[in-house]
């Protein structure tokens, strides 16, 4: 059996997408909490496991910031048959977000003029994202869901989906995520932008499909994988080490095996992600603060990590608090793993038993 340890610095490999199982639904025209109208939008969606007659067994999955339509590819050791959320019982949709570029209309997208949107792409928000998610689920026949889950950005539209839809999902799981962001969370994120659009191929946002800036894409996910990671898995992992056996690092043209390994995900991270949607997903998320619950009667399972430094426990425990505050049942869970935060990606323990035992109570 593969080692979790070893998984964790693999950048969590997930199945890509299906061309065959991923579909395109042609959404119309969405009004944006702007103002705005974007017109003609299109959503990709996939789905695992059959519906109910009576449509009460959807789960619909809001996946992290890099992520895509595939849940059960890039969540594995949660969903699937038998597993924590088994397909055998419940029907399983994942979407690609509003502002992505896996299917989702997003920057990188053909405005109605047949070119690219890119910067002309409006600002979206975490509820405009959920706004989309909800006119699929009305789509595809579901009134209530059984629940919405998610991890990192992901929890905060599970979460916001409770509020601008109130009465329509049962259960909310929120894992490794928060109401808001922090200063320092903003900070990352920032970086991770400028990186992008200090690179002068960015052209300001208008870069040539054949020459995008890719160095700064690539310094941006080096960034994000400090983050996501903890400093224990790092030094567990790498320590001092040379990329080359048996040498010395002396000089700027040496490599520790942590530079290497950092340099390898950054250049792979180019090849499947647009540096425009990075730019609005992360001021997506930047923006989001969710103030009250009220309305929402959804019951509420939030988890964390005890070795999450990026989205640590304390967000959790305030997400709690304002559950209990509007009278909502709610319960939250830290788990003590070292992974960091991507734990929430990679634990199929004590996670997997929780969220088992929320989803089928």
């Amino acid at each position: 059996m593969e080692r979790i340890d070893d998984a964790l610095f693999q950048e969590n490999e997930r199945v890509a997408p299906n061309s065959s199982e991923r579909q395109v639904w042609h959404a119309g025209d969405l009004p944006l909490s702007s103002g705005i109208t974007l017109p003609d939008v299109k959503v990709a969606f996939q789905t695992w496991g059959k519906l109910t007659g009576n449509k009460d067994n959807a789960i619909l999955v809001c996946h992290a910031l890099s992520g895509d339509s595939n849940a059960a590819g890039w969540w594995e050791r949660l969903i699937g048959p038998g597993k924590a959320i088994d397909t055998n019982s419940f029907f399983v949709i994942g979407t690609n977000a509003l502002g992505g570029c896996q299917g989702t209309t997003g920057p990188a997208s053909d405005a109605p003029d047949g070119n690219p949107y890119r910067m002309r792409f409006p600002f979206v928000t975490v509820q405009d994202m959920v706004k989309l998610q909800h006119r699929l689920v009305t789509y595809l026949g579901i009134k209530r869901l059984h629940a919405v889950i998610g991890g990192s950005m992901g929890g905060m539209q599970a979460l916001e989906y409770s509020v601008s839809n109130p009465g329509s999902v049962r259960k909310v799981w929120m894992t490794a995520s928060a109401l808001t962001h922090s200063a320092m969370q903003i900070g990352f994120n920032e970086v991770a932008r400028q990186a992008i659009m200090r690179d002068p191929r960015w052209q300001g946002g208008n870069y040539s499909p054949e020459n995008p800036p890719v160095d700064g894409l690539a310094v941006a996910r080096m960034v994000g994988h400090l983050s996501y990671l903890s400093e224990a898995s790092f030094e567990q992992k790498f320590g001092r080490n040379p990329q080359a056996p048996h040498q010395e690092v002396a000089g700027l043209q040496d490599q520790f095996q942590v530079e290497s390994y950092l340099n390898y995900q950054g250049d792979k991270f180019t090849h499947r992600f647009d540096p425009n949607s990075l730019l609005y997903l992360t001021k997506a998320i930047d923006c989001y603060h969710c103030k009250s619950l009220s309305g929402s009667d959804s019951e509420y399972l939030f988890t964390s990590f005890s070795s999450d430094w990026l989205y640590p426990s304390w967000q959790s425990q305030r997400a709690l608090d304002l559950a209990l505050q509007t009278g909502n049942i709610a319960k939250h869970c830290i788990i003590d793993v070292p992974w960091g935060h991507d734990s929430f990606l990679l634990d199929q323990g004590e996670q997997a038993n929780h969220v088992r035992c929320f989803v089928n109570r």
